[in-house]
């Protein structure tokens, strides 16, 4: 018997968190990106919380996710955008 691919059923929601410089247009840019692989995300459900110091914000955007391509490809787009320091 093989082994699932993934652990996950789909759909499902999914949280996704997106840790970058506390800059003016990394929220604008996350909310892009994801909508660009889950169009049905709702910005409003954004939340945003910013390091102890400052210097940082993460944003945690949960999605229904569809498959495992879907949240690789948004994964993969994600770490590529260079206001994103890191992705989980």
């Amino acid at each position: 018997m093989q082994a699932p691919e993934t652990l996950f059923e789909f759909p499902c929601e999914f949280p996704i968190k997106a840790v970058g410089e506390a800059r003016e247009g990394l929220t604008a840019a996350v909310i892009e990106t994801v909508l660009m692989h889950a169009p049905d995300f709702d910005a409003s459900t954004i939340e945003i919380r910013s390091s102890s110091g400052g210097k940082y914000v993460s944003l945690t955007c949960t999605i229904n996710a569809t498959s495992k391509t879907q949240l690789d490809d948004l994964y993969r787009a994600l770490t590529a955008h260079p206001m994103v320091k890191v992705v989980l």
